[in-house]
């Protein structure tokens, strides 16, 4: 399953310019998620809205975890003259700043609905616009580059969280709600710079353009047709129909989960002990996210003299180390030096462990379907992070306790492991 072509501009634009572009990509994508997934709620409290409606924001989540269904329109219609990719990125950012503007100048008080509206909006694009970022990745990166390049997309997530979660909720308690929404479209616009100056070859970098050239020319009536009604359904499940691919989906579940657990129940623990909301975000949100980024960057240098799988197993245990830690603090361990090493720790590891996993889901994605492909595996990712056992963990931790929690976070990456050794048999 593993797909070995040479990267399409591998040879055409340097490495360090690959990287650059992914950064800005990558971390641009995800400034507006972090900022209204960590900030608003902070200030739509503050200025009177209900937990309601504040409850709500978490169905942003959804464009994220369904965008699988309309990953294969990005694999098959792309504009030929800008690049097939780069083409809807550029129309996804460019709309993506828009509709932050018009956020600008909604009174999230008054309006909740509306700003909810447009909200949703915002997160559908970005997703939109990830598809279309990790297909370009793959045809960017070669595959020697690839731990590079994942390790940039996990830390870039984290720059994101910085940013937009940390950053632009100072700059919000300071300037106000419409001149930071300007300041993030700003930011968001600018991250198009780097994209404007690569130039994607798309005959190359996504083969199935000539089979397509007619198909993206056609009408609207041409699109609804029956034929391509049954190339879009082949695109959006061929992935299942390769030999391993669902134990493969299986194992992103079980690799993420445990991690996702333990994190989930570390932030209520924090509370539990007597820490602030300025403590937890110091904590989690900014040594937190340092560890993060260092933790993938480390990664990106260590997967390929390692080895995908040798990878997956070392970073595995060491992420059932790091939740083991986190057992201090549940048995009453609770100095601040205790309380800020096992939390970095267990982020540091889950860095490593994303990194991992992302780049052995690019070699797993084929060059003609290539957002399909890794959208899926995506797909099945964020159920293992946000859905499933991780939903349930609070109900867990009310029957078995915090250190409960944890040893079964501990036993999911064990067995994780185990599947990476005895049941995934490629030395990938």
């Amino acid at each position: 399953m593993v797909q070995n072509l040479p990267s399409a501009d591998s040879s055409r634009i340097r490495p360090y310019e690959k990287f650059i572009l992914l950064s800005s990509l990558y971390t641009s994508q995800f400034l507006p998620s972090a900022f209204f997934f960590r900030a608003l709620p902070i200030f739509m409290r503050q200025e009177g809205a209900s937990l309601e409606v504040i409850g709500l924001l978490s169905l942003l989540t959804l464009p994220w975890m369904l965008k699988f269904l309309w990953a294969p329109l990005v694999d098959l219609y792309g504009s030929k003259r800008w690049g097939h990719y780069k083409s809807w990125i550029l129309v996804t950012q460019g709309l993506l700043v828009l509709t932050l503007l018009v956020c600008a100048s909604i009174n999230a008080a008054a309006h909740p609905i509306l700003l909810f509206g447009s909200m949703l909006v915002i997160a559908t694009l970005a997703a939109t616009q990830d598809i279309a970022t990790d297909a370009l990745a793959l045809g960017l990166l070669a595959p020697h580059e690839r731990g590079w390049g994942n390790g940039i997309q996990s830390a870039g997530r984290s720059i994101g969280g910085i940013l937009g979660g940390g950053v632009m909720l100072l700059t919000l308690n300071r300037v106000g709600w419409t001149t930071s929404l300007w300041i993030l479209a700003g930011g968001v616009l600018l991250a198009l710079v780097p994209l404007l100056n690569y130039q994607e070859n798309t005959l190359i970098s996504h083969p199935t353009a000539n089979q397509n050239r007619t198909v993206a020319q056609a009408s609207t009536a041409s699109i609804l047709s029956s034929v391509n009604l049954k190339r879009y359904l082949d695109t959006l499940i061929s992935f299942v129909r390769r030999p391993g691919a669902w134990l493969w989906l299986m194992f992103i579940v079980v690799y993420v989960t445990g991690g996702s657990m333990a994190s989930t129940m570390f932030s209520p623990l924090l509370v539990d002990v007597g820490l602030s909301m300025a403590d937890i975000g110091w904590m989690k949100g900014i040594v937190g996210s340092v560890a993060a980024i260092v933790g993938s960057l480390l990664a990106g240098g260590l997967i390929q003299p390692l080895g995908r799988r040798r990878a997956r197993m070392l970073f595995g245990l060491l992420q059932a180390g790091a939740i083991a830690l986190l057992i201090l603090p549940a048995i009453g361990i609770t100095h601040f030096v205790v309380l800020y090493a096992v939390s970095s720790g267990e982020i540091f590891a889950r860095g490593l462990t994303s990194a991992a996993l992302f780049t052995v889901m690019m070699d797993k994605s084929r060059r003609a379907t290539a957002g399909s492909d890794y959208t899926l595996q995506s797909s099945a990712y964020m159920v293992g992070h946000h859905v499933g056992i991780p939903a349930l963990s609070g109900f867990i931790a009310g029957l078995v306790g915090y250190t409960g929690v944890f040893v079964i976070g501990i036993l999911l990456c064990l067995v994780s492991v185990w599947l990476t050794t005895k049941v995934l048999k490629k030395a990938y």
